[in-house]
């Protein structure tokens, strides 16, 4: 019997899969698209065509106060190499960096040491320029959406004349991908707004890898025109976290082409559903905490049978990343008690706990992470060691001839299949 050895990302090293080759569907990557020029020259390309608007030196005409945001540490967003660009343009049209305000844009996750916000912008910029974060408390309200969603925004923003969004466009689970207004709704947006967009999670068309058609996403670029984000910056990585594309301009327009770009590096097509899905949240910072790596279940469960069986491979160094979180998902004794609850009353971190349980409805789940094994059982999860001993367990329940794929940036990956038994 052959085995084939494979590598899992795993925090910020890898863990080593063995396997008999005869059971292995396949391993199933992001689409290889290796970055045309180096990721300063590709940035400062997107800058110096921007879609459908002016030139951001044009832009910046009459304009005093400006602020740009930024993607926290839970993403991987090279931000350090977007905002020495970016800051130049403004430079050059007459806006130095007291006229410019860096905020975080944390949504609801928690803030920054000073030497985090460091890392993030790079040190000769935290030193000559305010860098805040975002707090949900202090948001300015600026009215309603058609669907009723509140617009209510961070005061920093809200006050400032030219408004600048950074970013990179990665799938995600019901807003279909990041990026766009995506940093103004949730990144600095207060919570009663956030869990407003985030309720319509269950609603028909909010799914991985769709933007039109999708309600979350409308809502959240309804609330970025109302806002009035004058400028994106955004980039598409590939498996590698390295810059494959990158789009500038409008919040919607440019947003779109980076979308198309995303669909051809991240949706997979596979030849059939499997029996066992080993799925790697992607490594660090996405698997920093299992808030984090819910996402990489949600794309892994495209690609599983009824009743098979989830490998989420996921450090969780930083735990669950969210008390409310942590709360739902470990408070209730089952998951259909938890989907109960949430259909009874929606709340922030608790909708995590709800996709977990909604994919536990149809699958089986193992977690294999630093966590304590009765935390991860009292998550619902079945806990493993290791990715070889989860794997084991699963081939034993489901027997000797199950069909393996392996999804190591499953994050990053939408598997697509004909038809899932």
């Amino acid at each position: 019997m052959t085995h084939e050895t494979i590598s899992i990302p795993y925090g910020k090293d890898y863990m080593s899969l063995s396997m008999p080759k005869e059971n292995l569907l396949g391993v199933f990557l992001p689409n290889v698209m290796e970055p045309s020029a180096e990721p300063e020259d590709i940035i400062r390309e997107a800058l110096s065509k921007p879609i459908e608007t002016l030139p951001l030196k044009e832009i910046v005409k009459g304009r005093s106060k400006a602020v740009i945001l930024v993607s926290d540490i839970t993403r991987p967003v090279p931000t350090r190499l977007l905002l020495p660009l970016l800051l130049d343009e403004l430079r050059s049209a007459g806006l130095g960096p007291s006229s410019v305000r860096i905020v975080v844009a944390t949504g609801l996750h928690r803030g920054h040491t000073e030497e985090e916000k460091r890392s993030l912008v790079g040190g000769n910029i935290f030193e000559c320029m305010v860098v805040e974060d975002h707090s949900p408390d202090n948001c300015v309200n600026c009215g309603m959406t058609e669907s009723g969603v509140p617009i209510e925004i961070n005061r920093t923003v809200a006050e400032a004349d030219l408004v600048i969004c950074t970013g990179n466009i990665d799938p995600h689970y019901f807003v279909g991908y990041t990026g766009g207004a995506k940093a103004v709704m949730p990144g600095v947006s207060s919570k009663r707004a956030i869990t407003a967009t985030h309720s319509m999670m269950m609603l028909p068309g909010a799914e991985v890898g769709k933007v039109e058609g999708n309600p979350v996403r409308a809502a959240i670029e309804e609330v970025g025109g109302r806002v009035g984000i004058d400028f994106i910056l955004n980039v598409v990585l590939n498996e590698k976290k390295k810059i494959a594309g990158a789009v500038a301009g409008h919040h919607v327009h440019a947003h779109r082409v980076g979308c198309s770009i995303a669909d051809y590096v991240f949706k997979v097509r596979v030849p059939e559903a499997a029996d066992i899905v080993v799925a790697g949240a992607g490594g660090f910072p996405k698997d920093i905490n299992l808030y984090q790596a819910q996402k990489a279940l949600d794309n892994a469960k495209l690609l599983v049978r009824k009743g098979g069986t989830i490998i989420l491979v996921a450090e969780c160094a930083e735990g669950f990343g969210d008390k409310a979180f942590e709360s739902w998902i470990t408070g209730a004794r089952n998951p259909d008690e938890l989907i109960e609850k949430m259909k009874c009353q929606f709340a922030m971190g608790g909708h995590k706990a709800l996709a977990i349980a909604l994919t536990m409805k149809r699958t089986n789940v193992t977690l294999v992470s630093s966590l304590d094994s009765a935390v991860v059982a009292q998550a619902f999860f079945t806990p493993a060691t290791t990715v070889s001993d989860a794997l084991e367990q699963s081939l034993t329940k489901h027997g000797p001839g199950a069909r393996v794929a392996v999804l190591p940036y499953a994050g990053s990956t939408v598997p697509y299949v004909d038809a899932v038994a």
